[in-house]
């Protein structure tokens, strides 16, 4: 895929004036978001990410455009099962609840920035060691059977902070209490930082860690670093709206990790495929390709969202027949 200049720049600049835009609206003013408000920008920003997909479809072909929408897809969804440590961290810090999209914007912005880095490194390392898809798929399928095996209800999970956040406490003077949406304040002729400059790097970091999982996930669904990087841009850039809708439901999700873990394992599964069947390992049938089977995009964009929808309505009828049952329990009580 031949990508020029212009159309790094204009979808950079595209994805910079979306969130101008948001900044503008709604950040002018700290407040509560409300459901009804939330549902309206992940409205939005999904229809930006479909419309950017529509125009990769007719500027580059269908290929293209079905990588594009296998690695949206999947890059949201792993984003949903963020949002779980986001709710984490907001209890822990006791983030106020008007000041909750400030702190999600400059995360999901470090984020941004810092997987630019990683999908750089990333594609260099694709394109000069084409061995290096063995090492994503392993550990693809090593995250899956250890999501699969340990569960995602984060119901009794506690926030423990990192090691950047633990010394970021420590170099840096840090109020005991808020003062409003400020990162840095002054006081007494002295500067400090305020928890919610502390927030914004649990959050930013904490999704780091994710990237390790996300960014080889996409790699298994696509080769092309501009699509790589327009996909994980426009997940995050709809994250925080996401987790304002969302809410209380996320609880309810409760065989999330186990459709994230078939995805995963799906994609580790398909890379290796893909290794072996461009292998140039020379202990490995004498450094010569196999011939194996890999899953096209089509088979892949089936599984991914067939997973997704088996998930969510296995997760939605579990929960209601436990509310049922409960409900049943206490009446004959």
């Amino acid at each position: 895929m031949l990508v020029p200049a212009w159309a790094w720049i204009a979808t950079i600049g595209g994805l910079l004036l979306l969130l101008a835009i948001d900044l503008f609206i709604v950040d002018r003013k700290p407040h509560e978001v409300t459901v009804g408000e939330a549902g309206r920008w992940v409205a939005f920003y999904v229809a930006c990410a479909v419309a950017f997909g529509i125009a990769i479809w007719v500027f580059s072909g269908g290929v293209y455009a079905g990588e594009y929408f296998a690695g949206y897809i999947t890059e949201y969804s792993l984003s949903v099962d963020n949002l779980f440590v986001f709710l984490i961290i907001m209890s822990a810090f006791k983030v106020p609840k008007i000041h909750q999209h400030k702190v999600l914007l400059i995360g999901i912005l470090l984020a941004l920035v810092m997987r630019g880095i990683f999908i750089a490194v990333g594609a260099v390392a694709i394109a000069r060691f084409s061995w290096v898809f063995y090492l994503f798929g392993a550990f693809l399928i090593y995250t899956a059977w250890s999501l699969a095996r340990q569960g995602m209800t984060h119901e009794d999970e506690e926030y423990h902070e990192n090691a950047l956040t633990r010394m970021a406490r420590k170099i840096l003077p840090v109020t005991n209490s808020y003062h409003g949406e400020k990162s840095f304040v002054k006081i007494d002729g002295k500067r400090f930082v305020t928890p919610m400059f502390i927030v914004m790097i649990a959050i930013g970091t904490a999704d780091l860690l994710f990237a390790v999982d996300s960014i080889p996930a996409i790699f298994g669904l696509t080769k092309e670093p501009f699509l790589v990087f327009a996909a994980n841009a426009f997940a995050l850039m709809g994250l925080r709206q996401l987790y304002f809708l969302l809410g209380g439901l996320l609880t309810k999700l409760v065989y999330l990790s186990t459709g994230l873990a078939v995805i995963l394992g799906f994609i580790g599964v398909k890379l290796v495929l893909e290794a072996l069947h461009t292998n140039s390992l020379p202990f490995l049938n004498d450094g010569q390709p196999l011939d194996v089977w890999t899953p096209s995009i089509a088979v892949s964009l089936s599984v991914i969202v067939g997973v997704l929808t088996i998930t969510t309505i296995a997760s939605l009828v579990k929960v209601k027949r436990d509310e049922k049952a409960e409900l049943e329990s206490e009446g004959a009580r």
